[in-house]
């Protein structure tokens, strides 16, 4: 009885063709143009019930970082911290800075006031920061340019502060221009040339709010900005962190009185640290671990990774060796094979991220096998109440919201999830992966109320891998 119960809903041992063909009813949903790949297994018989395009490449987008979490939680420990030293090399300081991603201007400033405790108020040499481990480029292969200004693509530097992004606003004006706003203490330069227009006006020029930036941390904004009655929130990612941070630091020593017969200079100290004199710790690897799953912190991740890097190989962390680490540490660790998959960064923002269904759901499983002692499970947004799941418009319904935890991915015409359907007490019964793209929409969709057809796809989806998950405890409940 409870075979054919399943049966109604699954393909348990039918043939792949068969099982492939289970995803037509959610394919047929999206545009012809996508291609799509999908899988919903059934976590306690390794059985699939969707099967389709699985052994094809995608980009991963943000479910990338799950293969992160993992290999950190693996290698580092829940207990691992970011450690950012201030101390002494004969007459120089020198700030070790460690690629902390929530380290903050006033982090920075107690370690300084700390140092001026100990009664040191003049520093006789240089004071140098020290930004020697990690290597390479901030912003890896496959980022696109037009996103750099962006804080979601703020670069993975190892010197860090105020998450190397920067708020600030801008106000529409009634004589047609329009003004900008930055905090005080931010070291920023940022221009306006854009002009205030009106709704009509913005689409019958197709002029957009346009960004543009350098190495100095100038910026300057042009384009059009529809009128509006309160200013829009701008945050603009540092292009120059190790430029900010020298800022900053001046500004900290003269706030502070403490004399600087050198300079600050950023690079490899001439001697290698004798005494630290104070320490800033992040918090543990576990509570970042979760802000990056859900709220998909790309710094976190891409620092994460190249930290990676710097552990396993015992060199600089990089892009290059941080995402080999992560391919090597799965699958010594876990027997994961991700030889053939194609890791550029540790976020999933890069458009040269490459990898299989196949590998994802390997990526879950596993995780699913062994939460008892990784616990990430939990650390993942739950549809419809938290983190990047908590507003999405596919999750809002009652029978969808509270019952699915997964990773979001998107990018340019991408649109991803990887996670697990709950049963009714909570627990994961089927794991899921979704890879969607090329979706590119007709324009008409956009001006219709209706549920998009990515929507409607997300909709089907997860309401059956919900029944899915809940039918069979349903059952069992039904004969006791």
């Amino acid at each position: 009885m409870l075979r054919t119960l399943l049966l109604t809903i699954a393909c348990f041992v039918l043939t792949a063709e068969l099982c492939a063909a289970q995803a037509t009813p959610y394919t047929r949903l999206l545009p012809p143009t996508s291609r799509t790949a999908l899988i919903v297994e059934q976590l306690d018989s390794h059985q699939r019930e969707i099967d389709t395009g699985s052994q094809s490449f995608y980009p991963p987008a943000s479910t990338m970082k799950l293969l992160t979490a993992l290999a950190a939680k693996l290698e580092l420990g829940d207990q691992f911290r970011f450690k950012t030293l201030l101390g002494r090399a004969d007459h120089d300081l020198i700030l070790h800075f460690s690629g902390d991603p929530q380290l903050t201007t006033d982090d920075l400033k107690q370690m300084f006031v700390a140092l001026k405790q100990q009664g040191i108020k003049q520093i006789d040499g240089n004071l140098w920061l020290d930004n020697t481990l990690f290597s390479g480029y901030e912003r890896a292969v496959g980022w696109p340019w037009d996103i750099l200004g962006v804080c979601y693509s703020a670069p993975s530097s190892v010197i860090v502060l105020d998450e190397n992004c920067v708020p600030g606003s801008i106000y529409t004006q009634k004589d047609g221009n329009t003004r900008v706003y930055i905090p005080e203490q931010y070291p920023i330069y940022v221009s306006t040339q854009a002009k205030t227009v009106s709704l009509q006006q913005q689409k019958q020029q197709l002029c957009d709010l346009e960004l543009r930036s350098n190495h100095e941390n100038s910026y300057r904004l042009s384009g059009c900005l529809v009128q509006r009655s309160s200013p829009l929130p701008l945050k603009f990612a540092l292009q120059n962190p190790s430029l900010y941070a020298t800022r900053i630091v001046y500004r900290i020593l003269n706030q502070l009185g403490i004399k600087l017969s050198g300079d600050v200079i950023v690079g490899h100290p001439p001697k290698p640290l004798q005494q630290v004199l104070a320490y800033h710790e992040s918090k543990p690897l576990v509570e970042l671990l979760d802000t990056m799953l859900k709220e998909s912190d790309n710094l976190i991740a891409n620092n994460v990774t190249k930290t990676l890097g710097h552990q396993f190989f015992v060199q600089a962390g990089s892009f290059a060796n941080g995402t080999e680490a992560i391919k090597q540490i799965l699958y010594a660790k876990a027997g994961i094979d991700l030889k053939s998959a194609q890791l550029v960064d540790g976020s999933g923002l890069s458009r040269n991220n490459r990898m299989t269904a196949n590998q994802m759901a390997a990526v879950l499983r596993y995780i699913w096998q062994n939460d008892t002692s990784l616990n990430l499970i939990a650390l993942l947004p739950m549809a419809g109440q938290s983190g990047t799941l908590k507003y999405r418009k596919s999750m809002r319904s009652s029978v969808v919201k509270g019952h699915l935890t997964a990773k979001s991915g998107s990018l340019y015409g991408s649109y991803n999830m990887a996670g697990y359907g709950l049963d009714k007490t909570g627990q994961p019964q089927v794991l899921f992966v979704q890879f969607v793209t090329d979706y590119f929409p007709d324009d008409q969709e956009q001006t219709v109320q209706t549920p998009s057809q990515l929507e409607q796809f997300e909709e089907k989806l997860y309401r059956d891998i919900i029944q899915m998950s809940q039918q069979k405890q349903s059952y069992l409940s039904s004969i006791k």
